[in-house]
Order: structure tokens, then C-alpha cells, then sequence
């Protein structure tokens, strides 16, 4: 299903705006699954049960005053939530959420998320730098050491799947996963290594618990964004949720089948008709949402259920166990590829 060139802007507008408001729901939804797990009710007074609760925590930052230390860099103190929000609302460009429903289907869009995901560490960086607080400064130093350490694995955890896929274009390795009625072909079971390494490194990457060091409350009061207050801290919050629903993206396109719906050949044998019709890209899309939704569940269980780990944990992680087992598996992978096809 070729999307005319016309409809670019619209679709860009409407994934925009969906991960504006994914960040809302994702803030309820975790409220209410960590009361769930803890045994308690969760949001249940603002709005139908506590429905409104995200948007009355949006409208109280935007009446809170904007206070910034005396002694920190204006300019950059101010660019740092803006950089963090760029980057996380930019990287929906290049995932297909559909069979021809993309932003942009660029040759490289691995690359292109790998390259944004980098930068976004210099948001952080800025952010602990230009507030002229102690406690700032070592969250954002953490955060480079964190995401810079985990990146490598994630880097070769996607060089497995580029291996397997032979492209680097995010529709054509979600195109390749179509084996074995859309489930059997799925990355996560040819190259289940790979996946468990790169869902590890996502939450590395987006300091989400148990690797939550450079905001760790008990430590450095609030880590980078000690000293934001106001719609900025506001940017940060909603950059944080932005990326964890994009890494839940991300890992489905590269794992799971992305787009394609479960056994999508046997139903297009049994419906000719559907192919390439806007039944079967609204099916496609719903498949997509709901392996997102999963992992973005997945992110919320996780955070309730394991202890933060120490930094000397997190680092011993990175470099002595998920580096070398990435390495290894590349090159499992690339001799699989070679006798196989």
C-alpha cells in the first residue's frame, strides 16, 4: 500500500501529535499499573476514574514558575529540554507503521535511529552541565557513561539483525520477518540473543529502572533535572515517555514482525481482496499498537519489580557481559548467514 507523496505531511502531523498524547497515557497507565501491583487504587479522583490525573499534572506545570539557578549557562540551560524533546519526537520519522505508511523510508533508518539515539545523550550532558549543581553534574555525567557503555551492545545487537536482513531499511527488515506465517520469521526466534540484548540495552538507553542511576533520587535528589521546574522540566518529563514508547517501537519492528500481522500470508490466501487494501494497513497498524503496547507494559513491570542497580552493577553489565556476548553473537550470526544462505 504506496502512500501518496501528498499525504506525507498529514501522516507526519498524526504521528506527532499521537506521541504527544502517548506520553499522557503512558503516565496513566503506568500510575495504574504500579498501583495494581502494589495493591493500592492509583489515580482515581481527577475524571472518571482518574482519567484527567495527566492532564491536570500538564496544566500544573504550565502555571509553575520557571526558576533557574543564578549561577547557570541561560542559554544552554534552556536548550538542553528542547534537544531531548527534538530527538524523541523525531525518531517516529523512519519507523513503518504500516506496509508504505512512513514518514521517511530512508535507505539507512537503522542508522538514523542509532545516530539520534547518540545524540540525545548530549541533551542530558547540557542539562547536568549548565545548572551549576553538583548534584545535576553527576546525573548528566552518569547518564553519558551509562548510554555511551550500553550503546555498543545495542549498536551490535542491530548489526545481528542487519545481518540477517541483508538492508539496513526499516520496511524491508520488517518485510523480511514474513516467514513462517508472520511468526516463526520474527527476529526474536532466529536471533533471540540479539533481541534480549537490545531490550536490555533499551532501558539502558532510556534510563528507565532498573537502570534509573542518573536521576536516582536517593543519591542525587533529581539527578539532571534537579534544578528545572516548570513546562521545562515539563520537556524533559515528556521527551522521557516519548522514548520509551519509540524503543517499544523500535523493538517490535527489529524483533517482532513490526507491522506484519500474525499469520498475514494464510490471511491474504484466504482474502485476495485485502492486499494492499486499507483494511489490511488499519490491521497492520492495530498489530503494530498492540506489540508496542506489550512492551510498553513490559517497561512499567519491570521498573516495579527489580531493585536499581548499584553504578559499579550497571558498568560490570555493560562492559563484562553484554559486550562480549553481542560480539559473540554477531558472529554466530554472520557464520548462519553464510552456510545458510
Amino acid at each position: 500500500m504506496d502512500i501518496p507523496l501528498y499525504w506525507t505531511a498529514i501522516i507526519a502531523f498524526i504521528i506527532l501529535n499521537l506521541m504527544m498524547v502517548s506520553a499522557s497515557v503512558l503516565v496513566y497507565a503506568e500510575r495504574k499499573v504500579s498501583g495494581f501491583i502494589q495493591n493500592r487504587p492509583g489515580p482515581n479522583r481527577v475524571g472518571p476514574i482518574g482519567l484527567l490525573q495527566p492532564f491536570a499534572d500538564v496544566l500544573k506545570l504550565l502555571f509553575k514558575e520557571d526558576i533557574r539557578p543564578q549561577a547557570a549557562s541561560p542559554t544552554i540551560h534552556s536548550l538542553a529540554p528542547v534537544i531531548m524533546v527534538i530527538i524523541a519526537m523525531s525518531v517516529p520519522a523512519v519507523i513503518p507503521f504500516a506496509r508504505g505508511v512512513v514518514i521517511a523510508d530512508v535507505g539507512p533508518g537503522v542508522l538514523v535511529i542509532l545516530a539520534l539515539t547518540s545524540i540525545s545523550v548530549y541533551g542530558i550532558t547540557l542539562a547536568g552541565w549548565s545548572s551549576n549543581s553538583k548534584y545535576s553534574l553527576l546525573g548528566g555525567l552518569r547518564s553519558a557513561a551509562q548510554m555511551i557503555s550500553y550503546e555498543l551492545s545495542m549498536g551490535l545487537a542491530v548489526v545481528s539483525v542487519v545481518l540477517i536482513a541483508g538492508t539496513l531499511n526499516l520496511t524491508e527488515i520488517v518485510d523480511n520477518q514474513s516467514g513462517g506465517w508472520a511468526i516463526l520469521g520474527w527476529n526474536v526466534f532466529r536471533n533471540p540473543i540479539g533481541a534480549i540484548i537490545f531490550i536490555v540495552t533499551a532501558f539502558a538507553e532510556t534510563n528507565r529502572a532498573p537502570f534509573d542511576l542518573p536521576e536516582a533520587e536517593q543519591e542525587l535528589v533529581g539527578g539532571y533535572h534537579t534544578e528545572y521546574s516548570g513546562m521545562k522540566f515539563g520537556m524533559f518529563f515528556l521527551a522521557e515517555y516519548v522514548n520509551w514508547w519509540v524503543a517499544s517501537f523500535v523493538i517490535a519492528t527489529l524483533f517482532f514482525g513490526g507491522y506484519l500481522v500474525p499469520f498475514e500470508p494464510l490471511l491474504l490466501a484466504a482474502f485476495p481482496a485485502l492486499e494492499g487494501s486499507l483494511v489490511l494497513g488499519m490491521l497492520q497498524v492495530l498489530s503494530l499498537l498492540a506489540k508496542t503496547a506489550f512492551f510498553g507494559f513490559l517497561f512499567i513491570w519491570v521498573r516495579w519489580t527489580f531493585p536499581r542497580f548499584k553504578y559499579n552493577q550497571l558498568m560490570t553489565l555493560g562492559w563484562k557481559y553484554l559486550l562480549p556476548i553481542a560480539l559473540i553473537n554477531v558472529l554466530l550470526v554472520a557464520i548462519g548467514v553464510i552456510i545458510f544462505t
